[in-house]
């Protein structure tokens, strides 16, 4: 079932820790540190946080380890996984649709991390200096609606991704990977630290954790479980991508609950750094796409020697764009590698040229009277929309009814390298029974709900 021999020849990750950094890379991102707190200010802050958690555990960390399985087992990309283990059938179509999902989020993603770049140089030319909040809001806004800056940077952050994933997977996306998501981390500690000094910051802080119940409903659910979805990279083939290339020494499990305490950790921390200095600076909570370009510049303003610290937040807040930009690369590049036998460097320039495509539409959405609406909605919030609440969510419930269901029960315990001659832990059991039941209900509810069926 295995092919070792296409292993050698795509690569894999080099140690446990490049296998973690890499994948909390892909989770920990624009996700966490630009989505999440707008998202959580949108959704009752505290409820929003509570609901998230729970989903996180409950039905992340599972799926993470069903993709990982399918990955490692084949290794293969997400199309040329479900053709080995279901030969003739129709469930290559789950991977196809990874696959879509990739191009549909890397299309917008870059659009944000063409964001960052824009505000790097701003912090470099010291251009928040004495802005006050209000015109910070409008220097967001007509950048964004500018017809020319707003896609230089986007066309420049897809090129250092295309240059990356050509690398290889040791030589490039574990190398950057590993040494760059630490930095990222301790600057949002320090980051926090400095928010929490600043006046009304207790606010903010009740705000993220202290929920109220009765702004729990069945659209924060439909939220909440999307950005589990968005921010683990959950659905869209990228774990069965990263999988494939994660060695049989390495414990799945262990990786999964890794990733997944960085994915909130992070999550969190971004949290602290940003709600405080809402409360502090006067904005309000669901400020939106624009929370971290508004507010955080303010939060620069306030501290000694802020300047440093926004160019190194917004240059760090770049690459951690940039760890994730690539694993959703590498899924389409995957594909076009193993399934049309192109070579990489072809794959990659065909993968990336698809992605700016998309990814000019969604940034030409902003513009005002732009002709790239649907129904109202700019394309921007469209696919951030459909990937977020319907094909990553459609996704994860189809691999867990294909692991739970379909996927032989020798090919599970041999991943989570279990003896089947022996009695199965009692963890095992547990897994199998959320991936079997737990998961697919609470996945196909939120569906049913925001279809309005009940």
């Amino acid at each position: 079932m295995k092919n070792l021999s296409n292993t050698e020849k795509r690569g894999s990750f080099g140690s446990k820790f490049g296998v973690i950094a890499a994948a909390a890379g892909s989770a920990v991102g624009l996700g966490n540190i630009w989505k999440f707190p707008y998202i959580a200010g949108q959704n009752g802050g505290g409820a929003f946080l509570l609901v998230y958690l729970v989903l996180l555990i409950a039905i992340g960390a599972p799926i993470m380890i069903s993709e990982f399985m399918i990955g490692r087992e084949t290794r293969k990309n997400p199309v040329g996984a479900f053709k080995i283990l279901a030969p003739t059938s129709s469930w290559k179509w789950v991977g196809i649709m990874g696959v879509i999902a990739s191009v549909f989020i890397l299309a917008f993603y870059s659009t944000v991390a063409g964001w960052t770049l824009e505000y790097i140089r701003l912090a470099v030319t010291n251009q928040f200096l004495n802005l006050d909040s209000e015109s910070l809001r409008l220097l967001f806004q007509n950048f964004t609606a500018s017809p020319t800056l707003p896609i230089f940077w986007q066309i420049l952050f897809l090129f250092l991704t295309c240059i990356i994933v050509m690398a290889g997977i040791e030589k490039g996306i574990e190398r950057y990977a590993k040494y760059l998501m630490p930095i990222l981390f301790i600057l949002i500690i320090m980051l926090c630290i400095r928010s929490l000094t600043l006046p009304n910051a207790a606010k903010g802080l009740s705000f993220l954790f202290n929920p109220d119940f009765s702004k729990i409903d069945s659209n924060v659910i439909l939220r909440a479980l999307g950005q589990v979805f968005f921010s683990l990279s959950l659905g869209m083939g990228t774990l069965i991508t990263y999988g494939s290339y994660i060695q049989n020494k390495v414990k799945l499990p262990e990786i999964a609950i890794k990733v997944s305490l960085t994915d909130s950790l992070v999550a969190i921390l971004a949290g602290i750094a940003i709600f405080p200095a809402v409360f502090a600076f006067g904005f309000a909570p669901t400020e939106g796409t624009g929370l971290v370009f508004v507010v955080l510049p303010q939060v620069f303003n306030s501290m000694p020697m802020g300047q440093i610290f926004a160019i190194f937040f917004f240059l760090l807040l770049a690459v951690a764009a940039i760890t994730s930009s690539i694993s959703l690369l590498e899924v389409i590049v995957a594909y076009l590698i193993e399934e049309y036998n192109l070579k990489r460097k072809l794959a990659t320039i065909i993968s990336i040229s698809i992605s700016l495509f998309l990814g000019l539409i969604c940034t030409m959405s902003f513009a005002p009277n732009s002709v790239f609406m649907i129904g109202g909605v700019n394309f921007f919030d469209v696919l951030d929309y459909l990937t977020s609440n319907i094909m990553l969510p459609l996704g994860g419930l189809c691999i867990v009814v294909f692991v739970g269901w379909r996927l032989n029960k020798s090919v599970i315990l041999r991943q989570l390298e279990v003896n089947p001659d022996k009695s199965i832990p009692v963890w095992v059991k547990g897994l199998l029974f959320i991936i079997r039941y737990i998961a697919p209900l609470a996945i196909l509810s939120v569906f049913l709900n925001s279809l309005g069926v009940f």
